[in-house]
């Protein structure tokens, strides 16, 4: 830039003038301290410098066309470092083949027809930038410029210094490019529909001379008519059947535009031969109406699809759409999209993070339930790992971010669930094949049919062999079967479960084998307090001792206490904590000798005591069980009470395992526990004791489940990274909630949602998506059948075809959408 930016100190001014002057650039009231000349006042030096940058390339005029503004400019002098990182460019700016950069910026403060004026005028300002646009309902600048001239950090620092301060415009060019698509098609509706209108009026009035006699030159001449007007309607509104009919001839493959492009050729020509013998019907009245009626069938097909596959971007919602920034000890606002790797953020309690990252300063509470579905929040400080959409509960924090946008962990799992609409299920498949193999049949049909009565002499043997091209075309076989897939996918991504490939779906309709692992999966994966046995009153002591250590131990006697506010362990007074390695802890607490820990521990202080233990033998010793682990106390050398502590059992396990069983399902828990601790834990559930195995590696794991796969199809379960393996080798993957990045990265299916219920829904909500697939495939052969055979009876006009058709499309289209898959939910 000609005139350098200056950076003085701005002095602490606390009242404007006496006089009530106003700056020269923004508007806004001036201060002694910052009168700079006598002429010409500015509130600060940054104002000053646009002011000078203005006047020295000749763009005074601003302040003449700027007669009002709605507000001040302010200029927040950030040096937008973000816009020249590598991440940044990747994601919003465009690289032509001469080295030309572009990208879109949004910019703030725009409003009138000056700020067009003056963000236009760009290249005059900053050396290097060779074009710049605004559009001021949007406040979109488009800006190109020579990336090896100027940096667009520079550019973003002279729009901001104008007091426009700039944002990336990324994520608004796809509902761009759908509106722009939505627009054309709405174009190409009107236009058909006008066609339509003015042959219909010339072909009335040849209608009205048939019956009342017309000169044969008037006749020639509404035919002439009919053909001129029928024309540009083939040329650009019919086109897109023909462009999609030539690129499927061109791949080798029958799309169902073949049969309707062949119809309304045959159609034309047949109607422009007429025209020129002026002998015979001609077809531009329906072929104009057809096509107008096609057009409209197709965008009420498009805009329930748009629907369908909306259904799973409803979660993005999840995530805030702007972050505060810190930079340079100031806090700014900017867009989500904007922020890279390094930025430390600003983010308050109350508030989602808006990008991964790990915690550098304070400590909070995060509810993770988006992503792990553990409704209870988590403690964090620094150096803890945090995640975009995850909710800061309690205090605010800052936080340096490691990936943000589509790098960010709830991107990633929306991709993947955004992306199973295209992955193609089996029953797809064939039904693409079954679509292909019908249009070659439908056109056999309709040539060997025209021939047949064009031989018998019969007067309509094109309309009917035209009619039999439109009404039978495999637009609902085709189209209501991946409908019907991605309508269940957005249902259950509602539900909390995440199903990454349409495919699974088919797969999970059929009974088979489940494989779960036990912890974590069939338990809540964290040591709890199963049972407890002794008096009320060494509770609080239990829990003054243990008050500050992290031992899962202790973290189970508090969370099993924790609402039970009668224990004030605030005035119980703890002294001389000691940690046993293998055995416990001890303590005085309120001057009694407090001791907790494994059975050896405690019997070793008891048995150094006269009085042995206050509790009855066979009272503790049935609280023993192989999955638990017994944890004594012992006050004063005497055993008091006695608790059992493990991985408690999901409280909805035992009614879904029972549920999947009776649906068909064979089930098998796989662990790395003990066999014995397997066993037990396997006999609470019901599994026979050739479905329970336990001491399993990750290695025997991923063997066991290839070899189960011999058999037959294999669903496997699990949230740990030793489940990994298994998960990916499985017909289908689960990654349960709260488990680990390798687990859910490899698995088919994530759910977001706490218990085996999830899986429960699963199955019976893949099975009845799988129903309303093949009900929607006999629905339309049925409909194809019928329509067929009225053609060939001569039943049909091509009008009334071009109205069944998309009618019949319509209903398969709304069967799918209206349908229950996974909308119902239990209790």
């Amino acid at each position: 830039m000609a005139t350098e930016v200056l950076r003085e100190a701005e002095p602490n001014a606390t009242s404007p003038t006496s006089d009530g002057t106003v700056c020269a650039h923004c508007g806004l009231p001036v201060y002694d301290a910052f009168v700079f000349t006598n002429e010409t006042k500015f509130c600060c030096s940054g104002c000053r410098t646009a002011f000078a940058i203005l006047s020295e390339h000749g763009l005074a005029g601003y302040y003449k066309l700027r007669e009002r503004r709605d507000s001040a400019v302010v200029a927040t002098h950030s040096q937008f470092a973000e816009f020249d990182h590598p991440t940044f460019a990747a994601s919003n700016v465009q690289v032509g083949a001469n080295g030309i950069a572009r990208t879109e910026l949004y910019l703030e403060g725009v409003h009138c027809a000056s700020c067009v004026w003056l963000v236009e005028r760009m290249p005059m300002v900053v050396p290097g930038v060779i074009r710049a646009e605004l559009d001021v309902r949007r406040s979109l600048a488009v800006v190109e410029w020579d990336a090896t001239t100027v940096a667009l950090s520079a550019i973003a620092r002279s729009l901001d210094l104008l007091g426009y301060t700039p944002h990336p415009f990324r994520g608004v060019a796809r509902n761009e490019l759908r509106n722009k698509e939505t627009r054309a098609m709405l174009v190409r509706i009107g236009i058909a529909g006008a066609i339509a209108i003015n042959v219909m009026l010339a072909t009335l009035a040849l209608y009205s001379g048939e019956v009342n006699g017309m000169d044969p030159s008037f006749t020639r001449f509404f035919r002439w008519v009919s053909l001129a007007v029928t024309i540009p309607s083939f040329i650009w509104p019919a086109r897109v059947f023909f462009t999609s009919a030539f690129a499927a001839l061109r791949a080798r493959s029958m799309h169902m535009d073949v049969p309707i492009a062949v119809a309304l050729s045959a159609g034309f020509i047949r109607g422009a031969i007429n025209t020129i013998t002026d002998s015979g019907p001609i077809y531009f009245d329906g072929l104009a109406i057809l096509i107008f009626a096609l057009l409209v069938g197709r965008f009420l097909q498009q805009r329930g699809q748009r629907m369908a596959s909306d259904a799973t971007e409803m979660l993005n919602a999840l995530a805030p759409v702007s972050a505060r920034v810190i930079d340079s000890g100031v806090v700014r606002t900017m867009p989500v999209d904007a922020l890279v790797p390094g930025m430390l953020l600003d983010v308050r309690a109350g508030e989602s993070f808006p990008a991964d990252g790990v915690v550098t300063s304070g400590a909070s509470a995060v509810n993770g339930a988006l992503l792990t579905g553990e409704s209870r929040p988590v403690r964090i400080s620094v150096e803890s790992e945090v995640f975009a959409g995850t909710l800061n509960v309690e205090a605010p924090l800052q936080v340096r971010v490691t990936h943000s946008g589509a790098a960010s962990r709830i991107a990633r799992l929306l991709q993947e669930a955004d992306a199973s609409s295209r992955r193609r299920v089996p029953i797809v498949q064939m039904a693409n094949r079954m679509a292909s193999a019908f249009v070659v049949a439908v056109l056999a049909m309709a040539v060997t049919m025209f021939a047949i009565k064009v031989g018998l002499n019969s007067p309509h043997a094109l309309d009917d062999a035209i009619a039999l091209l439109i009404v039978t075309c495999p637009c609902a076989l085709a189209l209501a079967t991946p409908l019907a897939i991605t309508v269940a996918v957005g249902r259950a991504a509602r539900r909390g479960i995440l199903i990454k490939g349409g495919d699974t779906l088919e797969i999970l309709a059929r009974p088979a084998t489940f494989v779960l692992d036990k912890t974590g999966t069939i338990t809540e994966g964290k040591t709890a307090l199963v049972s407890w046995f002794g008096p009320e009153w060494v509770k609080p002591l239990v829990l003054a001792l243990e008050n500050g250590s992290s031992h899962p131990i202790a973290e189970g006697f508090r969370d099993a206490w924790n609402t039970e506010t009668h224990f004030d362990t605030n005035n119980i007074t703890v002294n001389n904590v000691r940690h046993v390695l293998g055995g416990g802890v001890e303590g005085t607490v309120n001057g009694h000798h407090v001791q907790l820990g494994s059975p050896r521990f405690i019997q070793e202080a008891v048995s150094r005591n006269a009085l042995g233990s206050a509790l009855p033998k066979p009272e503790f010793l049935q609280l023993m069980n192989a999955a638990l682990t017994p944890v004594h106390v012992a006050v004063d050398g005497v055993l008091v009470a006695s608790a059992s502590m493990g991985d408690r059992i999901r409280a909805d396990a035992l009614a879904s395992l029972t549920a999947l069983r009776n649906a068909g399902w064979h089930t098998m828990m796989l662990t790395g526990d003990t066999t014995e601790v397997a066993q037990s834990v396997g006999y609470e559930l019901g599994f026979s004791v050739d479905e329970v195995v336990g001491g399993a590696t990750p290695e025997f794991k991923l063997a066991f489940v290839e070899q189960l796969k011999v058999k037959g199809a294999v669903v496997m379960v699990g949230d740990g990274v030793n489940d990994a393996a298994a998960i990916a080798a499985a017909s289908v993957g689960i990654g349960v909630h709260g488990g680990a990045q390798a687990c859910l990265a490899t698995a088919d299916i994530y759910t977001t949602r706490g218990g085996l219920l999830p899986l429960v829904e699963l199955t019976e909500g893949a099975a009845r998506t799988m129903r309303v697939i093949r009900r929607n495939i006999a629905f339309s052969l049925l409909y194809n059948a019928v329509g067929a055979g009225l053609a060939v009876a001569g039943l049909l006009t091509p009008l009334i075809a071009a109205v069944l058709m998309p009618a019949s499309s319509l209903t398969v289209v709304l069967a799918s959408w209206r349908s229950f898959t996974f909308s119902r939910s239990r209790s």
